[in-house]
């Protein structure tokens, strides 16, 4: 058992303020240089930290300020004081979140503290009062006031960015620059931020575009947080001491691991030794079970998840039951356990139900049943039945839940008020939990410590694992809060000691321009001043900082190079010379080599478009090798990159070939006559044209000399003579030490190669950004959305792609301009802008290929995908990344909707969670909004606004909008099904 103070205790305020004469007389200094301060922490109950009330100060001084605290820490304060000052100075405010769930909760608590009708919500298509002076909203919302110059922003006095972090985020995080940029400069900007090991630099890129800005940074935890790993059923302290989290400012010498914890590990190594030396099944082959990750967390050479012959059972991997049974024999409950995975956040709660567990009493059990029927009462007993919400309410009343971007939000909704309210005892989460949600834990466990990041699974970072634990311990509720990891075979315990203890969260810009931001910014100050804005974005920030590093490694670099060509030096003559004559000579041949199969390629492909049945050719490798009759060139249906002919071979086998088989061009050699009815499946019918083959053979002339593969251009021939000849006059081609010299040439002409390419990269990023900005602006303009001599004119169209948010936005615009949307219903339209903004996860669609709902959607959706194609080979044309290929894993779904088909039967027909498809049907509905805006009076209008009036309704009505779920998912639902339960 964990020997600790009681966890349940009673209310924990801060800490008491000193009683002392002289802390007496600061406070009251305090209080004259600070009124509006004083009077705001008033109404508090309890006193601010050193770091709040220093922010505040800041703020009231008329200076923006950047808040870095732990989770937990109160940094909010900062914001309520923003609030609060707004509303005493008769100034509006605004307080943005990245997600509408917080935007949803701090509209609740802003309305319990100055009342409803000084509180307004912009969430999107959520409106309440709008203009009341202090107004929710996210992100999206401001930046889209500010390109529009909306008259709301009149007065605006501070802005209050939460979770501003999240502009590291590569999917939407550029929205934050947007807006951070784009503020008038007389308003007082309020960042609060995650702890980030680069604080001070954000803060110095704030205050180069916003003015003063001054930064304020708290390390410390207001509740401490130790930290403990799971053996089997065992709970050990991670740490010999206290953890370094478990102290006032964060420790920075290495804390010692609990030796029982080693003493676990060396015994567990002893039993994989033991273990590998067994037969694994009949062959004494068998299968071992590699996982992944670098393996210093577990993992990476584990055999299996059973305990194995041999094995102690204390060894042995805890069951989710197991795990939850220690924790509230332990006094850590309720806890949040988070599994990088939505499919094993579902098997979790699936393997509680079956065990049988029970965390809540009768009393609660009747309460959480209230709370999960409140949040369902506008859906019909049809769509429970297809949301299961039976198993749903089961799990609820036994305490038990999951939470992720899958779930239906009435579901995730109920969880967290239940979860707030101490009814519910274990959430396991996905890490969307982590992004702010109010969702405080006495303990949060980590299953595993990896992840999938959207391309490979990887370990989690040490700011990852801040950012999850940080959830444990409720300021105010407990004196201590706990994280667990899950004991895996393979953990090194020192190297989860090493993550545990470092504060390395650096925040990086995800800023790059599009297509809608360059028409706002252009239509709002123009082409000039939008490129000065870009170029003060922190993503160019950053980049320049970083130049000053590669300046470093050219100078280190061409010191090394002096001191290596100084001992290359011959006394016979200029080696320096020589060297760079054999570097020349080997170029040379490679490129020659490169140019001779690129030829050979680009000349075979040709040749095999130009066969015709009867041809007779030589094949001049691989396993067909010899010669061939041609049967079928197949250059009708084929792919004209890469046709593949079937031939009869010398021996009668027929075959498909390929360019594989052409290193060097096919020869034609003859001609004969292959029969109508031949059939390559009947012996008789190859036996036959196998003979007249041979006697044609017999025929012609098959000196393989006719047919040898092509040479070098004899250009390249008569330069790599000249180079060599040169070579071979030089002086040095005869020192005896020639090949001691070439040793240090060869290592600095690599270091030259190497300063090339970091000086390419110093200048390539010297205005990145603006460059970037001015390669879109050409694309604009060569389609007609940016006119005038300068580019400074947005057109009609222009105007039209301001107002289309999605990724393809332009891809978007064009098809409203072609007339792709036109004499489309209702449920045709919902089905090819679906297309437009889905994305398949990767498990997606495997048991069938998408296709759309008829013929009229899927020739739009042809359309849809020329005008792709069209607009890529204009970005291929100016050098930038191409947008995403439209995706109609969606479309069948969003015109099943669209069409009034019941939630049961489109679910059925799919492949996708109610949370997922009320996301992707809320998406759908906020881009034929924007369509609808965009393409102006007319059908198309009319038919945009009919898919929303159509898709508005069940569960999509009920639930709330949150579209930013699916990213906050953390790549990691990209691949739940890589991932495993």
């Amino acid at each position: 058992m964990i020997e600790r103070p009681d966890p349940t205790g009673g209310p924990l305020d801060q800490e008491p303020a000193d009683a002392s004469p002289a802390a007496a007389y600061r406070r009251f200094r305090s209080a004259q240089a600070t009124p509006e301060l004083t009077a705001f922490a008033d109404g508090y109950g309890f006193a601010f930290d050193d770091y709040q009330r220093e922010a505040c100060a800041h703020l009231e001084g008329g200076s923006g300020v950047l808040v870095a605290a732990p989770t937990g820490a109160g940094k909010t304060i900062v914001g309520e004081f923003a609030i609060w000052l707004a509303l005493q100075r008769g100034r509006k405010a605004f307080y943005t979140t990245p997600i509408k769930a917080l935007s949803n909760q701090k509209y609740a608590d802003l309305v319990r503290r100055h009342g409803s009708a000084n509180v307004g919500l912009l969430t999107g298509d959520s409106s309440i009062n709008s203009e009341a002076p202090v107004v929710v909203m996210t992100t999206e919302v401001l930046r889209n006031m500010i390109y529009a110059n909306s008259a709301t922003l009149t007065n605006l006095g501070f802005v209050v960015m939460d979770e501003v972090h999240y502009l590291a985020d590569r999917f939407r995080g550029a929205v934050w620059e947007e807006v951070i940029i784009g503020l008038a400069e007389s308003i007082q900007l309020v960042a609060l931020s995650a702890t980030v090991s680069n604080a001070e630099e954000f803060g110095d890129w704030l205050s180069e575009v916003r003015g003063e800005m001054a930064v304020v940074v708290s390390e410390r935890r207001p509740v401490p947080l130790f930290q403990h790993v799971l053996v089997g059923k065992r709970l050990y302290d991670l740490f010999a001491d206290e953890a370094p989290t478990a102290v006032p400012l964060p420790s920075q010498a290495d804390a010692e691991v609990n030796p029982a914890l080693v003493r676990v590990s060396k015994e567990e190594a002893r039993h994989v030794r033991d273990d590998s030396r067994r037969p694994r099944g009949r062959s004494g082959k068998g299968k071992r079970t590699h996982a992944y990750g670098s393996g210093a967390y577990g993992g990476a050479a584990h055999h299996s998840r059973t305990e194995g012959p041999g094995r102690p059972r204390s060894l042995a991997v805890a069951s989710r039951a197991d795990l939850v049974s220690a924790l509230d024999a332990e006094g850590l409950l309720p806890g949040i356990v988070f599994i990088f995975s939505r499919a094993g956040c579902d098997a979790a709660v699936g393997q509680l139900l079956g065990s049988g567990l029970r965390l809540t009493s009768a009393d609660e059990r009747v309460v959480l049943a209230g709370i999960a029927d409140r949040h369902v009462a506008g859906l019909t007993a049809a769509d429970l039945r297809a949301l299961d919400y039976d198993r749903f309410v089961e799990a609820l009343q036994r305490g038990i839940a999951a939470h992720h971007a899958g779930m239906l939000p009435a579901f995730k909704e109920a969880v967290e008020e239940a979860y707030v309210k101490g009814l519910v005892k274990v959430v396991f989460a996905t890490e969307t939990l982590a992004l702010g949600i109010n969702m405080p834990a006495r303990s949060v466990v980590l299953e595993k410590l990896v992840k999938y990041n959207g391309e490979t699974h990887a370990d989690i970072t040490p700011g990852e694992y801040t950012q999850l634990t940080g959830r444990a311990g409720r300021r105010g509720i407990d004196v201590e809060g706990h994280a667990v990891v899950v004991w895996q075979p393979g953990l090194d315990p020192r190297a989860v000691a090493g993550l545990a203890s470092r504060r390395t969260y650096p925040l990086k810009s995800s800023f790059s321009p599009t297509y809608n931001m360059a028409v706002n910014l252009v239509g709002a100050v123009g082409r000039d001043r939008a490129r000065s804005l870009l170029e003060q974005s922190f993503a160019q920030f950053q980049t320049d900082r970083s130049v000053v590093g590669l300046s470093r490694s050219l100078t280190r670099n061409t010191e090394a190079l002096a001191e290596l060509w100084g001992r290359a030096a011959c006394d016979r003559g200029d080696y320096q010379a020589y060297a760079r004559l054999r570097a020349e000579i080997g170029a040379t041949e490679a490129e020659a080599s490169r140019e001779r199969s690129a030829d050979r390629r680009a000349e075979a492909t040709q040749l095999l478009l130009t066969l015709m049945p009867g041809d007779i050719i030589r094949v001049p490798s691989g396993k067909n090798q010899g010669w061939a009759v041609v049967i079928d060139p197949d250059t009708r249906t084929g792919d004209r990159d890469n046709p593949r002919p079937l031939v009869l071979t010398e021996d009668r086998h027929v075959r498909r070939l390929s360019l594989v088989d052409f290193p060097t061009p096919p020869a034609v050699a003859g001609r004969m006559r292959v029969p109508k009815q031949f059939n390559p499946k009947e012996p008789a019918s190859r036996r036959n044209l196998g003979a007249a083959f041979r006697s044609k053979l017999g025929e012609i002339d098959l000196n393989p000399q006719k047919y040898r593969p092509g040479q070098i251009s004899e250009e390249m021939a008569e330069q790599i003579d000249d180079l060599r000849d040169r070579l071979r006059r030089h002086p040095c081609h005869t020192c005896p030490d020639r090949e001691a010299h070439a040793r240090y040439a060869e290592r600095a002409l690599r270091l030259e190669r190497e300063n090339e390419r970091a000086q390419a990269r110093v200048s390539s990023r010297t205005n990145t950004i603006a460059t970037h900005f001015d390669k879109i602006c050409t694309v604009l303009g060569s389609l007609g959305y940016l006119g005038g001599e300068t580019g400074d004119d947005v057109t009609r169209e222009g105007r039209m792609l301001a107002r289309i948010y999605a990724e393809l936005d332009l891809v978007a615009a064009e098809c409203i301009r072609s007339g792709v949307f036109d004499d489309l219903t209702p449920p045709q339209l919902a089905a090819v802008l679906a297309s437009l903004v889905y994305e398949s996860r990767r498990s997606d669609d495997q048991w069938r290929k998408p296709r759309m709902p008829d013929g009229v959607s899927e020739e739009a959706m042809t359309r849809v995908r020329r005008i792709w194609r069209e607009v890529s080979l204009v970005e291929r044309d100016n050098r930038l990344p191409r947008g995403p290929e439209p995706d109609i894993g969606f479309s069948q779904c969003a015109y099943g909707w669209a069409s009034g088909r019941p939630l049961a039967a489109v679910l059925s027909d799919g492949h996708l969670t109610a949370g997922d498809f009320v996301r992707w049907v809320r998406q759908v509905l906020d881009f034929a909004g924007q369509v609808a805006d965009a393409a102006g009076p007319g059908e198309v209008r009319e038919t945009a606004r009919a898919v929303v009036r159509a898709m508005r309704r069940g569960v999509v009505a009920y639930a709330p909008d949150d579209p930013a779920d699916d990213e906050l998912d953390g790549l990691g639902g990209l691949a739940d099904e890589a991932a495993g339960a």
